[in-house]
């Protein structure tokens, strides 16, 4: 496996994440109850300047943040400020699945000049427990599909603690560098890296980036993303 994943330290997040299920997912859950085709906030578009979709659930909605705190709007922000001329539309649906991710993204690629798909999905499949290789398939679809497109994409990993057992923890943290090494795509291994467990960059909740997190964890995405980057 070519990429090295901390696991010590990061391992205790997911499990917080897990003993945190009654507050952090259930608001999620009522908040995906709505409109699953949009997002919780959009950046104005425009049509003939390329595109980076931020694609994922509540961590790239911004769950709990105004729109100017969450990742894309920093991100758009931070690539301004680095020179690049790019969109960057926010696609992120609280609450959502990799399942919910694949009857979504034929409408989300559907949008003009989209370069680059930042893939963040699979932390609410392991809160629900959902298959591993499912997960997996339902990723590779959504990364086929922007690869058919011509679009790349930068893969956000997630951990697994070791309460959901040593066989699914295994598969589960493997999923995300094997997609990566198998469709050749770019690869952040852990996208709250810096910020999980720490109280003062967290939500109540414990799980979701408060604004000062949501700086970091935009930080952490715009290391891996700047190589994928063109002026």
């Amino acid at each position: 496996m070519h990429y090295i994943i901390r696991l010590k330290g990061l391992l205790s997040f997911t499990l917080l994440a897990l003993i945190l299920t009654g507050c952090g997912v259930s608001t999620a859950e009522k908040r995906f109850e709505g409109d699953p085709k949009k997002p919780l906030a959009t950046p104005q578009v425009v049509a003939d300047r390329p595109k980076i979709v931020a694609f994922g659930d509540s961590l790239t909605a911004g769950f709990g943040l105004t729109e100017k705190e969450s990742y894309p709007y920093l991100l758009q922000e931070k690539l301004k400020t680095e020179g690049y001329d790019y969109e960057v539309v926010n696609a992120g649906i609280s609450g959502d699945t990799s399942l919910g991710g694949t009857e979504r993204i034929d409408w989300v690629l559907e949008q003009e000049n989209v370069q680059i798909l930042i893939l963040e999905l699979g932390a609410n499949d392991l809160l629900r427990r959902l298959p591993v290789d499912r997960m997996k398939r339902n990723l590779a679809q959504i990364i086929e599909k922007a690869k058919a497109k011509n679009v790349k994409i930068l893969l956000c990993g997630m951990l697994a603690p070791p309460s959901v057992g040593a066989e699914y923890q295994r598969a589960y943290i493997s999923a995300f560098p094997d997609l990566a090494d198998q469709y050749k795509v770019e690869f952040l291994p852990f996208l709250l890296e810096n910020i999980a467990l720490n109280r003062n960059l967290n939500q109540a909740d414990g799980i979701h980036p408060n604004a000062e997190g949501a700086k970091i964890m935009t930080e952490n995405i715009y290391k891996s993303l700047r190589p994928m980057l063109a002026k």
